[in-house]
This record gives C-alpha cells, sequence and structure tokens, in this order.
C-alpha cells in the first residue's frame, strides 16, 4: 500500500535555519533556560536537548560553556545598548535631557538583567572571556556618552577620569537599586547629578 500521505493530512516538515537564526533561537532557549532553572543547568549537552538539535550544532556556535555564557552576555549588551541609542537619539537636544537618557536608560538595563545575567557574570567571574567582554562594553558605553555630551563641554574638558568616575557611578547606584537599598529613582536622580556636574565643572 501507497505511504503517501492522505488528502488534507498534516505532514512534518523540518525547517532549516539560517546560521544567525539558529544562533538567535539558541540564546533564546539559554536564557529561559537560566530562568527557570539557574545558571547551573546550562550546558551544552542540556541547550542542545532543550533546543531540538544535534550536540555538534551548539558546540559548532559556542564551543565551550564559557562561550555560551559569554554569548549571553554579548547579546543582552548588544540589546541593551540599542535601546540606549534609541533612547538618546530620540530625546531633546538639552544637556538636561541628555543626561537624564543616560541616567535612566543605565540604570533601567541594569534592573533588566533579571535572574540571567547575575547568574551568567557569578559563573564567568575571574575568567578571561568575562574580562574582555565587559572592558569593551565599558570604553563603548564612555564613547557613548562622551559623544552624547560632547556638545556641551566646556573648554576645560572633561577627562577620561572624569567618565571613568560616572561610570563607577552608574554601577553602584544601579546595583543599590538591584538589591532595593535604594529607589530606581534615587539611583536615575543621583546620576543624572553627576552626569550633570561633570559637564559643568568643564564650563567653569
Amino acid at each position: 500500500m501507497s505511504s503517501m500521505p492522505k488528502k488534507g493530512q498534516a505532514t512534518e516538515k523540518r525547517v532549516r535555519l539560517s546560521r544567525e537564526q539558529r544562533l538567535s533561537q539558541l540564546l533564546e532557549v539559554a536564557r529561559r533556560l537560566v530562568r527557570d532553572e539557574g545558571t547551573d543547568a546550562l550546558t551544552l549537552p542540556r541547550l542542545a536537548e532543550q533546543a531540538g538539535v544535534a550536540k555538534p550544532v551548539v558546540y559548532d556556535h559556542f564551543r565551550t560553556r564559557n562561550g555560551l555564557l559569554t554569548a549571553l552576555y554579548q547579546d543582552f549588551d548588544a540589546r541593551q545598548t540599542a535601546l540606549i541609542d534609541a533612547a538618546l537619539e530620540g530625546s531633546a537636544p538639552g544637556l538636561e535631557e541628555k543626561a537624564s537618557v543616560i541616567a535612566s536608560s543605565y540604570v533601567e538595563c541594569v534592573l533588566a538583567q533579571g535572574r540571567e545575567i547575575p547568574g551568567v557574570l557569578a559563573a564567568l567571574a575571574g575568567s578571561p572571556e568575562l574580562e574582555t567582554v565587559k572592558r569593551d562594553y565599558q570604553l563603548d558605553f564612555i564613547e557613548r556618552c562622551r559623544t552624547a555630551l560632547a556638545p556641551f563641554i566646556g573648554p576645560r574638558g572633561v577627562m577620561q577620569a572624569g567618565f571613568w568616575a560616572m561610570l563607577g557611578a552608574a554601577d553602584t547606584l544601579s546595583n543599590a537599586a538591584a538589591t532595593g537599598e535604594i529607589t530606581a529613582q534615587q539611583a536615575q536622580d543621583e546620576l543624572y547629578q553627576t552626569i550633570v556636574a561633570m559637564i559643568e565643572r568643564s564650563n567653569r
């Protein structure tokens, strides 16, 4: 007898994803695993099982568990950077508006990390991969702030140390908001004042 499906009978058809689409799928599944079960549950074999793909597919994308964790952090960073860029582009041109966007966006990004990113950072603690990724992120954020604030910087200029101090304040305030020691609004307000004061000093 013929094994052809009857008319109207559904047939399964596997869709072949592009490499970029597959990467996005794997990262989404990895985020869900970390969110639901914690970072310890995230291994390359487990990811392959949950994503419904062969193990070599996962190893081809990430090589190692640290590679997977690093990719998760980079993906989060890229998505949050895009949000900050959009907020800056859509803001009014004044110093107060730019400072407010930088402050609110940074704090909101930290609060948006949820359970996934702190777990990823803890799992990568002390690894060369994490240090490289964090350093790249820090330098990129400082450069974005310098560009956004450039029209308001006075003749005295702002030294690189000033931007590093701003970043340190942003990290400390955001983490305090994340742990509930202060409110998100308090963190944003204090960071806003720090940014404005830095620019005002350059004009004295």
